[in-house]
């Protein structure tokens, strides 16, 4: 082949390689684009869908903290004998029940939101057991006036739980 030829070939052949790799970068990024719309697309519908499925554990994990909250528990649940070890059971068995109707709300909220209600559980069941077996208490009653008379001197564990909770749900909005 003589070299007039070999220019004529590549005189042809160079800018149809270039318009070649022009259209595979444009179709690369329009690809690229397509697919970044398309997952922004699913996340937004998704988040349609789990935002009201995230509120609703929020207020499931609300209502459980209300009512494990040594004041309300110990209202709602009156002594029916006068032994302080019994009451204290069932007041720690409530606890438990209650939490236990709650695990799967863990899906919905961030890893520390879930520690905050577990770690106030687990105080709840800690003030209980604790004043349980102070000496002094001997009868149910006793033990209900005492826990709730050590409570008068703080707010309790559900009350810092229930404000990281707060917090948690205002992120959602912002």
């Amino acid at each position: 082949m003589d070299l007039t030829k070999i220019i004529e070939l590549l005189a042809y052949t160079l800018p149809a390689v270039v318009t070649g790799l022009v259209a595979a970068y444009f179709f690369k990024s329009h690809m690229e684009n397509e697919n970044k719309r398309r997952n922004f697309l699913l996340r937004k519908e998704n988040n349609k869908q789990a935002l009201p499925l995230r509120l609703q554990a929020f207020e499931r994990l609300t209502l459980f903290l209300e009512r494990i909250s040594l004041n309300k528990l110990l209202i709602r649940v009156k002594p029916t004998g006068k032994d302080p070890e019994k009451y204290s059971h069932k007041l720690i068995g409530i606890v438990e029940q209650e939490f236990e109707h709650n695990l799967a709300q863990q899906i919905y909220v961030s890893e520390t939101a879930w520690k905050a209600v577990v770690t106030s559980k687990n105080l709840i069941v800690k003030i209980i057991r604790t004043t349980a077996a102070k000496k002094e208490i001997e009868t149910a009653e006793q033990l209900r006036e005492d826990i709730l008379s050590n409570l008068g001197k703080n707010d309790g564990p559900t009350s810092a739980a229930i404000s990281y909770l707060k917090i948690e749900v205002k992120k959602i909005f912002s």
